[in-house]
């Protein structure tokens, strides 16, 4: 099924772009965390960060990185920036279409993170070695 995000690329759907290459493209989110909130998409649909090819993910990053300097720069209220992707459904992506959210912030915005209940219980030890070990054997058989 093709995503809002493909639509909009194809021109099918109108966007407020920032930039465009043949790889990625930047526009203004319809429905900002704060004035500014720009995505950054890969060009092709790609559901999620394990099938987006490492080449194009390093440039949406690239992308975003040069969008959040463009926003202190640009007039649009903004004392810093936040830059958000979201994985999968328990991440709480919700178009699955790769898409990174770059968004100005201020002091006194009314945007929130909510953290979890075990945020403030410190992992021992043992179990961060543990979860480290098996990320770094996982790690070793990516191609």
């Amino acid at each position: 099924m093709t995503t809002i995000f493909t639509k909009i690329i194809q021109g099918k759907v109108p966007a407020s772009f920032v930039y465009r290459d043949d790889k990625v493209s930047a526009f203004m989110d319809i429905q900002p965390i704060n004035p500014g909130h720009v995505l950054v998409i890969p060009n092709r649909e790609v559901a999620s960060l394990a099938d987006l090819d490492e080449d194009t993910g390093a440039h949406l990053f690239r992308i975003g990185h040069r969008i959040a300097k463009a926003l202190r720069n640009s007039g649009v209220k903004c004392e810093g920036v936040n830059m958000f992707l979201a994985d999968g459904q328990a991440a709480k992506q919700d178009v699955f279409h790769v898409h990174l959210h770059v968004f100005p912030r201020f002091r006194g915005d009314s945007f929130r993170w909510q953290s979890s209940q075990n945020y403030s219980k410190l992992p021992k030890r043992a179990e961060l070695d543990g979860a480290a070990e098996a990320i770094k054997f996982a790690l070793d058989s990516i191609e």
